[in-house]
């Protein structure tokens, strides 16, 4: 087998959260094809617990901590160095020492980075073909950050997208070929990047459809027979908090007006301050749980009211895997196709979106779901199927 650097921002395992799950599935197919070296850092502490496990896929490791206090105070060099704040951030002599090594002692002529700040590590010297996933247009994401922001922070947001969309442009010109979550994505890196477009590609996200299966037997985490809405994500995640604040204080109202049983749990670890706040009679914040699967099968549906995103939402992929009606805002279903034949609403109205959710609650679909939207995630979303894109692109 040949052999292949994979660096990634943040260590793709457990497969629990968005980049997570993408980075992953990626590191599992290429264990097929390659003897991977990977490169991650770890900003969880919990998490040191399964460098093990990748070790067992992998030729060989290197698993460096991060302090996320301590990486945003140095990511302010970047308003010295002029550069994007997310450079600094995941800045590593030791990381830079293990790269030079490992692509010296083993002749590594390609490397996949994921996150496009993980390519600082690669230099013209190392005459490797790089090839970049950004997921998502994070300059884009930022962008949206700033729109939603005043003041200082407005500044630094927008600061932070017209830098990081320049360190994307010059990469994307150095490398051999970006990646992309979706379609839309790509579509959108083009318009930002016109000069590089012939280099520009995507990859969908996949779904483990065996295991969100709606056949499995799980049993209820709900104490109650009342109505249940579920949200899914990482609770410390702004666009998720900010998500589930303007569906609690804009949307659940009118949901429990007419229907006064109804609970909205929100299913995440970390969960920030102001997520712990929404805490009441009517919204059940549940922390880190050890399997999402229980919460979705037995909720009457799964919303997404995200008012900020980019790619493909995974918790939309995995609620419908499971033959959830979802109710999802347009931003959360950028990049998974839909029509009227699926059990999905689309909406950014608040009233809209109660009057649905009614129906849906006092109809068969709460009961006994869509698989519908089952099998459109089957034919539409396998991870098998959309990697092999990746063995064809690492191709020399």
């Amino acid at each position: 087998m040949k052999d292949l650097l994979f660096l990634v921002h943040r260590i793709p395992f457990p497969p629990n959260k968005g980049d997570k799950i993408r980075s992953y599935h990626f590191l599992k197919h290429l264990a097929g094809h390659y003897r991977v070296h990977l490169g991650a850092f770890i900003d969880d502490s919990n998490d040191w617990q399964y460098t093990g496990e990748l070790g067992a896929l992998c030729a060989e490791t290197c698993f460096l901590g991060i302090n996320p206090f301590r990486a945003k105070i140095k990511s302010l060099q970047g308003l010295v160095t002029g550069q994007a704040l997310s450079l600094p951030y995941y800045k590593s002599q030791a990381m830079q020492d293990w790269v030079d090594n490992v692509i010296e002692k083993y002749r590594i002529d390609t490397v996949l980075v994921f996150s496009s700040a993980m390519a600082q590590f690669i230099h013209d010297r190392h005459k490797v073909d790089l090839i970049v996933d950004y997921v998502d247009v994070d300059s884009d994401k930022w962008r949206q950050y700033a729109d939603k922001k005043s003041g200082l922070r407005a500044w630094i947001y927008r600061r932070e997208s017209d830098y990081l969309l320049r360190y994307e442009k010059k990469l994307a010109e150095k490398s051999k070929s970006g990646i992309f979550v979706s379609e839309q994505e790509a579509d959108l890196f083009k318009t930002l990047a016109p000069a590089v477009s012939e280099k520009i590609t995507y990859i969908n996200n996949g779904v483990d459809t065996e295991y969100f299966s709606p056949d499995q037997l799980f049993a209820s985490p709900y104490p109650g027979r009342e109505p249940v809405i579920v949200f899914t994500g990482a609770m410390d995640y702004w666009a998720n908090v900010n998500a589930v604040e303007w569906f609690a204080r804009y949307a659940l109202p009118h949901i429990v007006k007419k229907r006064p049983a109804t609970k909205f749990y929100i299913v995440g670890g970390r969960p920030a301050k102001e997520v712990r706040a929404l805490a009441s009679r009517h919204v059940i914040v549940t922390g880190a749980v050890a399997d999402i699967r229980p919460y979705i099968a037995h909720a009457g549906l799964a919303v997404a009211p995200l008012r900020i995103a980019r790619g493909i939402q995974n918790k939309v992929l995995e609620a419908m895997a499971m033959g959830k009606y979802v109710i999802a805002s347009a931003a959360a279903m950028e990049g998974i196709p839909y029509d009227r034949t699926l059990d999905v609403l689309v909406s950014d109205e608040a009233e809209k979106i109660a009057e649905c959710t009614d129906a849906v609650l006092q109809g068969e679909t709460a009961t006994f779901g869509s698989r519908t939207n089952r099998e459109f995630i089957k034919a539409r979303f396998s991870w098998e199927q959309n990697l092999k894109q990746l063995t064809t692109l690492l191709q020399p």
